[in-house]
């Protein structure tokens, strides 16, 4: 059993956010940075689907550029194998596509059962990497997985997703497939001492990918703050009966909920 699990470098949620002088993507400098939160889940479904099998290999990749590799030692600790780190300075500037294009190439020749990404990033939040990887490669994918049932491991695998409205499914997957794992999903393990020590023996490998041959549709145009705004409007004048006739009036012709 072979599960490549995704793993992003991201801020931290507490860090106080500028936007930088050419308004693309934050300023980052002096910025704390941690591991994308769902990402975190997948690592441990990752090593909890392992150790229900008997035996197998976790494998880490993560794009990004030399401080990416804070996260991938945090991984190593918590008891991935290996690591596979694709070294991209400049990830602001990549779309989902160049992403996913990028890590497909870096991780086709391990021939996976599984591979485990998060939900969606805590920063662009486009939850499409994980799809679009799974299309590159070929395999077939589930989204939103609120449960694995490790139990069916063999050819397939059966999992839970979150669908609408509190619905969700299950559903047998032929493997290999690929996964993106939606945050509290399980409870995460610490890394401990002997964890952290044997993380440095373990190989990271180091790929350095050709982002410039392959071209994307999508690229931001500007990040900006959320505008605070405020409108206040006194209905009925004091007499609550008019007040509530007008508000549904309001509710029927301006918001269109009735």
């Amino acid at each position: 059993m072979k599960i490549i699990v995704l793993m992003k470098q991201v801020a931290n949620k507490d860090a106080v956010l500028r936007i930088a002088g050419d308004e693309k993507w934050i300023n980052e400098t002096d910025v704390a940075q941690q591991t994308n939160e769902s990402d975190g889940y997948a690592l441990e479904e990752a090593l909890r689907t392992v150790e229900a099998k008997g035996g197998g290999e976790v494998i880490v990749c993560s794009l990004g550029p030399q401080s990416a590799k804070t996260v991938i030692k945090d991984a190593l600790a918590r008891g991935a194998n290996r690591a596979i780190h694709v070294v991209v300075d400049d990830v602001r500037s990549l779309s989902a596509y160049q992403i996913a294009k990028a890590l497909a190439d870096a991780i086709r020749d391990e021939n996976p059962d599984l591979v485990f990404t998060g939900l969606q990033s805590d920063d662009a939040s486009y939850g499409q990497t994980g799809v679009i990887l799974a299309e590159l490669l070929g395999i077939p994918h589930a989204t939103i997985v609120i449960e694995v049932d490790r139990g069916s491991l063999g050819d397939t695998l059966r999992v839970k997703r979150e669908l609408e409205s509190g619905w969700y499914q299950w559903f047998t997957y032929q493997l290999p497939a690929l996964l993106t794992i939606q945050s509290g999903i399980s409870q995460i393990r610490y890394a401990s001492l002997k964890g952290i020590m044997s993380a440095k023996s373990k190989e990271i490998r180091e790929v350095t990918p050709s982002v410039d041959a392959f071209a994307s549709a999508a690229q931001i145009e500007k990040v900006y703050m959320p505008l605070k705004t405020k409108q206040t409007q006194i209905l009925g004048g004091g007499d609550a009966k008019a007040g509530a006739v007008e508000l549904v009036e309001k509710l029927r012709t301006e918001v269109r909920v009735l």
